[in-house]
């Protein structure tokens, strides 16, 4: 049974989150990808305010296509999430707690996560259509310039997503491989 999750995502909300655990999360999430991520932190690194509300917020690695006449958003599948890894720490430190993406993270990342209570889950890769029906109300909030990568408020009401890992550091990749491997000895 998944997990339902409302956001924004404490930090001790996120903590009881376990690496395996299926959820739907409901709420406000934010899109950023590696270029809006830059601006970010390079307005973290002057002190300046952030265009989000980035305690207790859940960032979802995307750039969707454009939405068709009456949808919100169009295909919104996960990016890979390794392209924000140089800047995920900082915004981890700054407050927040949920990042939704596909494939590896750092051990800088996990480091980061461990530190603050920060969970990254993952998202399918290849079902941007059916992802985007989870979203309800999208809005561009800042870094229009950046077209698909600007920064967006999303709405969303049961996004799928698995925890891939979690506040301690346990890491699905690692230990499903691990289970499906002693499962053929």
């Amino acid at each position: 049974m998944p997990k339902r999750i409302k956001t924004p995502l404490s930090r001790e909300d996120a903590r009881k989150l376990k690496s395996g655990d299926s959820c739907l999360i409901s709420g406000v999430i934010y899109t950023a990808r590696d270029a809006a991520h830059k601006r970010l932190c390079e307005l973290a690194a002057k002190g300046e305010e952030l265009p989000l509300p980035i305690r207790d917020a859940t960032i979802y690695y995307v750039g969707p296509t454009p939405a068709k006449e009456g949808q919100p958003i169009g295909s919104a599948g996960p990016t890979t999430s390794y392209r924000m890894d140089a800047y995920s720490p900082t915004l981890i430190a700054l407050g927040e707690t949920g990042m939704i993406g596909k494939g590896k993270r750092s051990p800088e990342v996990v480091d980061a996560m461990k530190k603050h209570g920060a969970v990254y889950f993952g998202a399918i890769g290849g079902c941007g259509a059916l992802l985007s029906r989870c979203v309800k109300k999208a809005e561009v909030i800042a870094y229009e310039d950046l077209g698909a990568e600007a920064v967006r408020r999303l709405e969303v009401e049961d996004f799928p997503v698995v925890v891939i890992i979690d506040s301690e550091g346990n890491n699905l990749y690692e230990t499903g491989r691990k289970a499906y491997l002693d499962s053929l000895k």
